[in-house]
């Protein structure tokens, strides 16, 4: 594991527990909530500096664009 993998992981971290607590839900529904979304692949990419944004800022965003999933 490299240092840039020990800072996803914990920018993943933090952006879990923020969504959990703005949401109001469990830690594991905001998991998979995260490693299913456009944002994670965001962070893991690097695409847009998003892993550069705070955890409250990125659960906001979490909170945005699952507002705008279209159901399966």
């Amino acid at each position: 594991m490299t240092a840039q993998d020990d800072m996803k992981n914990y920018i993943y971290d933090g952006v879990i527990t923020e969504y959990a607590q703005l949401k109001g839900t469990s830690l594991r529904e905001a998991f998979d909530t995260l490693y299913r979304s456009r944002l994670y692949q965001e962070i893991r990419l690097g695409i847009s500096d998003m892993h550069c944004r705070s955890d409250v800022y990125l659960a906001e965003e979490l909170l945005r664009q699952g507002s705008n999933e279209e159901p399966c």
